[in-house]
């Protein structure tokens, strides 16, 4: 039997708060045996919506909490102040081990902050991204960042794409997902600062599938699994891609209706078309996850109904079941282990080599010596002692240094770097 699945849902949050909220919520525990509601909020306007409703008792359960945070409050001052609020209380559910998600349709900003100050972030994470899954021609993308880090850095994005990647291989399946970048052109040196930043960075990570950057009207082709690029631009993509998809579901059913011969049309091709429709849909897909947290924080449209409300709880249950955020931080960990692993072969040759400079000149002080020390205008040295120097390096580290290479190394971090590319 598997484990059950806690969701702490936040029923003030949202443009149909509580009503909507309360009936995804029962919907998942209808669709799902193992899995336990939290119905986080007031418990007056909660027991309203419940009365004349038939719900497993079992799976379904109130936790008052008497503030709600509006969609107009500054979410730090909002956060800080409103303790009892349903979107604090949620959080700390998590934080506690008391619940192992949070779904909420309210503030975004809260959901962000709190996220962050409440549950945490995973240890290495510097930024948790916001990641939708956007419908496309042959499936589902993840669009990862869509509106928490603006002003993200080309480090941010690159661990965007490597915790996307995860949660596209484990969550939806794809083995190997493909990453690409969003951007105006398909060429390399194209882009702003931060995509040109980033694209090299992107292209150096060996555990993710990078295939180069994309464009924005080849996202609803499927050209990629994983579309990484900062809030921004993110947020742009996504409420265009929405409200396009709504338009024009708008036209065909307003055409359809114009005359006899087009309802008939309507008719016979009602199976297909809904289908069709549906796998556009994006409430079909459930809610945004902030990737990179000890618990798993799932934010959903402030519009929501019902429908995405039940998508997003038992997106819990995958997420869950998946363990993505042990995966994302073994991930995170291994890198931030690697460059400590990094780190410590440094500080190990440059003692060494410190060691070497000292016994060639006499007058250098091992404790005056840094990466930056100059052999010629810092330590004196003539073309002899760094001849003596270098001959040093290459009988301690096993190496061979170029002659041309060598005449061109005028510091300490210079021969550092050098014996590291050779050593790797």
């Amino acid at each position: 039997m598997s484990e059950i699945t806690r969701v702490a849902l936040d029923a003030m949050g949202g443009d149909n708060a509580p009503s909507e909220i309360i009936k995804g919520a029962i919907d998942a525990v209808g669709r799902e045996k193992n899995l336990k509601v939290f119905l986080v909020g007031q418990e007056e306007a909660i027991q309203k919506e419940l009365q004349n409703t038939t719900y497993p008792k079992d799976q379904i359960e109130i936790i008052h909490a008497s503030e709600v945070i509006e969609t107009a409050e500054p979410p730090v001052n909002a956060i800080r102040r409103k303790k009892d609020s349903s979107i604090v209380v949620s959080m700390n559910m998590v934080k506690k081990g008391e619940a192992d998600a949070v779904v909420s349709a309210g503030s975004t900003g809260a959901v962000l902050v709190g996220g962050q100050v409440l549950v945490g972030r995973i240890k290495g994470v510097e930024r948790p991204p916001l990641a939708p899954l956007l419908p496309t021609k042959t499936g589902v993308s993840l669009l990862i960042d869509c509106g928490a880090n603006v002003d993200a850095r080309p480090s941010h994005l690159v661990q965007f794409a490597k915790m996307g990647s995860i949660y596209m291989e484990h969550v939806m399946g794809i083995r190997n997902p493909k990453v690409a970048i969003v951007n105006i052109g398909a060429e390399e040196e194209k882009g702003n600062a931060l995509v040109k930043s980033t694209f090299p960075l992107l292209k150096e990570c060996k555990d993710i599938n990078f295939i180069g950057s994309i464009e924005a009207r080849e996202i609803p082709h499927g050209m990629a699994d994983v579309i990484v690029c900062e809030a921004f631009v993110g947020n742009v993509i996504l409420k265009l891609y929405e409200g396009v998809g709504a338009v024009l579901v708008s036209k065909i059913k307003d055409s359809m209706m114009t005359t006899l011969k087009t309802k008939i049309g309507a008719l016979l091709v009602k199976p297909a078309l809904k289908k069709t429709l549906k796998s556009f849909d994006a409430s079909e897909y459930g809610g945004a996850p902030l990737l990179g947290l000890r618990g798993l924080v799932v934010k959903t449209h402030g519009s929501s109904k019902a429908k995405e409300i039940s998508n997003s709880i038992i997106q819990c249950i995958t997420f869950k079941n998946q363990g993505i955020n042990e995966k994302i931080s073994e991930c995170i960990q291994k890198k931030e282990e690697n460059l400590e692993d990094q780190e410590g072969r440094k500080n190990m040759e440059f003692e060494k080599i410190r060691d070497i400079i000292a016994e060639v000149i006499d007058d250098a002080d091992p404790e005056e010596i840094t990466m930056e020390t100059h052999f010629i205008d810092d330590l004196g040295a003539d073309s002899l002692d760094i001849f003596q120097i270098i001959m040093g390096i290459e009988e301690t580290f096993d190496i061979e240094i170029d002659a041309d290479e060598a005449e061109n190394i005028t510091t300490v971090g210079e021969v550092v770097e050098k014996i590291e590319s050779m050593l790797n």
